[in-house]
């Protein structure tokens, strides 16, 4: 059928059935080996173009993107999956969350004897747990004892009516506890500022227990031979260097920080310790 152009030069040639009629703009038939026609390659299963064939600029084909809008992400972040803080490669670094504890309360038993035979556990497994009871039993009773360990303070209390020594001894017993209970304090409060994390009553405990059970060799010998014998002395000068070692293995435990850092944190408490205890001069 001819085509006719209307009053606005507009092309109103019918479009052949089946096929979309367009206005002002060539058509390309479809396929076909005609000339001038463009080419367009591709497998049935392709994105074809608008008007039939292959487009090469629809999306999702090699070297063109989809397009989405501004505020979508074609990449949305997925959650990493969770893990539990015991799981094999979980790391715990110092001022995170503190897990949880490591194991159950020790018995006192256990406590007692871990503190020396048993330190790096002991101190790791009761990093979460108060130990107020064995801690200021022992040390009390290490106090009554302290004052047979220095000649002076012995022989005062030997020659002293009952009436005078039983307060005497008593005295001592709440000092040295409230004395060991402070620099146990300031060791815990030295390691928060150094970057520690553990909690106040396990790191103050598990020091009195420390500092107690470690002179209490010395204390026992010097009962018998004198606070001023030599292998007094000598046996004091051991025991603080055990002290020392355990307090910082402790405070590392209880505040999982790096030993440098524990030393330091310890280093009032045994400066004290030298002191007081173990030259005699509290």
């Amino acid at each position: 059928m001819a085509g006719f152009r209307n009053g606005r030069g507009r092309d109103n040639r019918e479009a052949p059935q089946g096929q979309p009629q367009h206005y002002g703009a060539p058509q390309w038939p479809q396929g076909g080996n005609g000339h001038g026609e463009p080419e367009y390659f591709g497998d049935p299963g392709t994105p074809q173009h608008p008007q039939g064939g292959y487009d090469p600029y629809a999306a999702n084909n090699p070297g063109h993107t989809q397009a989405f809008s501004v505020n979508d992400d074609p990449y949305p972040p997925q959650a990493p999956p969770a893990q539990d803080s015991y799981t094999q490669g979980a790391m715990y670094q110092a001022g995170s969350a503190a897990p949880g504890p490591v194991g159950p309360r020790l018995h006192w038993k256990q406590l007692l004897s871990g503190v020396i035979l048993r330190p790096a556990p002991t101190y790791l497994q009761m990093r979460d747990y108060a130990m107020w009871a064995p801690a200021l039993i022992v040390t009390f009773l290490y106090g009554l004892l302290a004052v047979f360990g220095f000649d002076g303070a012995r022989e005062d209390v030997i020659n002293a009516t009952l009436g005078t020594a039983i307060p005497y001894v008593l005295f001592t017993g709440i000092a040295i506890t409230l004395s060991f209970f402070v620099l146990g304090v300031v060791t815990h409060t030295l390691a928060r500022q150094l970057g520690g994390d553990g909690a106040w009553q396990p790191t103050v405990g598990l020091s009195m227990l420390i500092a107690s059970l470690t002179d209490t060799p010395r204390l026992i010998v010097g009962m018998f031979l004198g606070g001023d014998e030599g292998f007094v002395q000598l046996l004091g000068w051991a025991t603080w260097l055990a002290a020392g070692a355990l307090l910082t293995t402790m405070v590392a435990k209880s505040h999982d920080l790096p030993w440098p850092k524990a030393l330091a944190a310890s280093a009032i408490q045994l400066i004290a310790l030298l002191s007081i205890i173990k030259l005699g001069t509290f």
